[in-house]
């Protein structure tokens, strides 16, 4: 992947906070979800209940599908990112931790508002490494994209 595509996916990646991602239910539909991540360059790391739908679909199969975008007032506008990718939880405590502070970091709105956070241990903390990025940029024509295989 050149330089400047590169530089595209970080700048999607770090000016966004909210992520859609599929994983694949028992019976093989998928199951798109909205959930909040954080990114270290293009690894991604997101939290979800130990007794959800996701963290049982993943256990099964660590495959996902996601999105990044947000909407546009013109079709021209529209600039987002999909992925395949694989979803792997975090069960070291030290690195679970240091993920769950890059991710409340990226909600400095929260400060004051009295919610306790989760606890590492009452939660499921995901990497997610992407195999595929298709980055959608319609700026440089309807439905232009450029795939990237990793």
């Amino acid at each position: 992947m050149d330089a400047a595509l590169k530089s595209e996916i970080l700048d999607i990646l770090d000016r966004h906070r909210i992520m859609t991602i599929a994983t694949l239910r028992p019976d093989g539909w998928p199951q798109a979800t909205t959930v909040g991540y954080a990114n270290e360059g293009l690894t991604l790391y997101f939290l979800c209940g130990l007794e959800s739908q996701k963290a049982s679909n993943l256990a099964r199969d660590n495959r996902v599908s996601l999105t990044i975008d947000r909407d546009a007032d013109q079709f021209v506008q529209i600039k987002g990112l999909s992925m395949a990718a694989h979803a792997e939880r975090i069960s070291d405590r030290e690195e679970g931790m240091m993920v769950m502070g890059l991710l409340f970091s990226r909600y400095p709105e929260q400060k004051g508002i009295p919610i306790e956070p989760p606890k590492f241990d009452d939660i499921a903390v995901y990497r997610v490494t992407p195999k595929v990025i298709s980055v959608l940029d319609y700026s440089k024509g309807f439905a232009h994209t450029d795939l990237v295989t990793l």
